[in-house]
C-alpha cells in the first residue's frame, strides 16, 4: 500500500530553485505585466464571448471533453476555477493585444520577408571523403546508382538511413548559409554538387522547393513572431533583481 507523501509550497520553491527555471519564471511575469500594461494603455476590452470561445480551445486542447476531465486537469495542475478564469483571459489579452499591434502589418511584413519562409523538401548524405563524394555524384548523373541506393549504404544514423536521408520540410534558417544558397537556387527535382562545410561534405537531392503563401496559418504565425519580437525589446528596458528568501 502507497504511503501518502506531503509537498510543501517550500519545498517546490526550493525544486524551482534548484532547477534553475527562476529566471524564466521572472521573465513570464515581467511579459504578462507589459501585456497587462500595453492593453490597459491602449483601451483593449475583453467580450464574455471570447473568453468563453478561448476558455473551450483550451480545454479542446488539453482533451478535456466533460466536466470530470476538466476539475481533474485543474485538480493536477493544482489550479482552481478561478486561476483557469485569469488563464483565459491572459490567453485573450495577449492575443487582442498582438492584434491591435501588429495586424495591420501582417502583410507587408510577408512580402518584405517572402524567401524566409519559403521551404525545401531534400534529402541528404553527409560524407567524409570530397573524391568519393563527386564519384557518388557523378555516378547519379549518369544512372549507375540511385540517390535512394546511395543514401542507404553510406548513411550512419539508422532512423535516418530507414528514411533515405529525408529532412524532411526545412526553412531557410534551418540550413547553413552556404547550402540554404545552393538549395533554394536549385531547380527541383535536382542533385547538388557536393558542398564542403564543417559537418562534412553534403550531397543533396533538392526534390521540391515550395513557395509561401499568407494563409490564415502564416498569418497566425508572423503575427505570433513580430508580438514575440516586439515582447523582447520591452522586456530588455526593466533590469530586475528577484528577491526571494534563502531560507527554506
Amino acid at each position: 500500500m502507497s504511503q501518502p507523501l506531503t509537498i510543501t509550497s517550500e519545498d517546490i520553491l526550493n525544486q524551482v530553485k534548484l532547477s534553475c527555471k527562476i529566471p524564466e519564471i521572472i521573465e513570464d511575469i515581467i511579459t504578462l505585466q507589459i501585456i497587462k500594461d500595453a492593453v490597459d494603455k491602449a483601451g483593449i476590452k475583453v467580450e464574455t464571448e471570447e473568453l468563453q470561445q478561448t476558455a473551450d480551445q483550451i480545454r479542446l486542447a488539453q482533451k478535456l471533453n466533460n466536466a470530470d476531465d476538466t476539475w481533474a486537469w485543474l485538480e493536477k495542475h493544482s489550479l482552481s476555477l478561478d486561476n483557469f478564469e485569469e488563464l483565459v483571459y491572459n490567453t485573450v489579452i495577449s492575443g487582442k493585444l498582438a492584434a491591435h499591434l501588429f495586424g495591420d502589418k501582417v502583410e507587408q511584413y510577408f512580402f518584405e520577408h517572402q524567401l524566409d519562409y519559403a521551404t525545401v523538401l531534400l534529402y541528404e548524405v553527409i560524407l567524409d571523403d570530397e573524391d568519393l563524394s563527386l564519384e557518388l555524384f557523378y555516378a547519379i548523373q549518369e544512372g549507375e546508382i540511385s540517390f535512394y541506393e546511395v543514401a542507404h549504404k553510406y548513411i550512419e544514423d539508422k532512423e535516418l538511413r530507414r528514411k533515405l536521408g529525408y529532412r524532411g520540410k526545412l526553412y531557410r534558417k534551418d540550413l547553413k548559409p552556404e547550402i540554404s544558397a545552393a538549395v533554394f537556387a536549385a531547380k527541383p527535382p535536382q542533385l547538388l554538387k557536393p558542398i564542403v562545410t564543417s559537418k562534412g561534405i553534403h550531397l543533396i537531392l533538392v526534390e521540391e522547393i515550395i513557395q509561401p503563401e499568407l494563409d490564415n496559418k502564416l498569418s497566425r504565425q508572423i503575427l505570433t513572431d513580430l508580438f514575440t519580437a516586439w515582447l523582447k525589446s520591452q522586456i530588455e528596458k526593466f533590469e530586475f533583481l528577484p528577491v526571494i528568501s534563502s531560507e527554506k
